[in-house]
């Protein structure tokens, strides 16, 4: 019994929202499931599912855990919310949505991304092992100048490779940001260091 009850808190924490229902969010099993899945859906939350109907050791246990006798359970940060009828009651009075954690919108990520530090590149690779010949002489400019900086390697994540792109109207990397700004590629940033204005644009006050 331990062992289902480490399982289940396992599962219950599995995700920030979790949900317990019959059958899967694509292919609701009953009325109730599809009917609280619409809800979580039409909130765009992201949410973790469970297909009770796959586990019956997972299904009872539940409802001895969380002293709730009915499918489907909601649970928020591993806390049991409820079931179909208290997730209404809690659409209908706006408090749901406070709950649940929003999907964050890509352009969102991407200005917490070029704002990470004061100067920030992205590169193919690393600073240590730059993947491409534009990368490695960025990252050997940056070197020189003693500035400090932090850098993201686009090839890891192709979400953040197209989507800066489109963010900062710049179709090819690396990209050098200041103060979340953007400064340009390579090019630009070998014009600066030719010009002596490099560590001005990296330091500016």
């Amino acid at each position: 019994m331990k062992e289902l009850n480490e399982h289940l808190k396992d599962l219950i924490n599995y995700d920030k929202v979790m949900l317990f229902m019959k059958g899967t969010p694509a292919e609701p099993r009953c009325g109730f499931s599809k009917q609280i899945v619409a809800i979580l859906n039409g909130r765009s939350a992201k949410y973790g599912s469970f297909d009770i109907l796959t586990d019956n050791d997972v299904r009872e246990g539940l409802k001895k855990l969380s002293n709730w006798p009915t499918f489907p359970q909601l649970y928020v940060n591993g806390e049991l919310v409820g079931g179909l009828d208290i997730v209404k009651e809690l659409e209908a009075s706006g408090e749901l949505e406070q709950m649940l954690p929003k999907e964050e919108l890509l352009e969102d990520k991407l200005r917490k991304l070029v704002n990470k530090a004061p100067v920030m590149v992205f590169i193919k690779g690393t600073p240590d092992g730059p993947k491409c010949g534009f990368s490695r002489q960025i990252v050997k400019i940056l070197n020189d100048s003693g500035v400090p900086y932090e850098s993201f390697d686009i090839l890891e994540n192709e979400e953040v490779r197209q989507g800066l792109k489109t963010f900062s109207n710049w179709p090819t990397f690396p990209q050098l940001y200041v103060k979340g700004e953007l400064v340009g590629g390579l090019d630009i940033v070998k014009e600066l260091v030719a010009a002596g204005d490099l560590n001005a644009t990296l330091s500016p006050s």
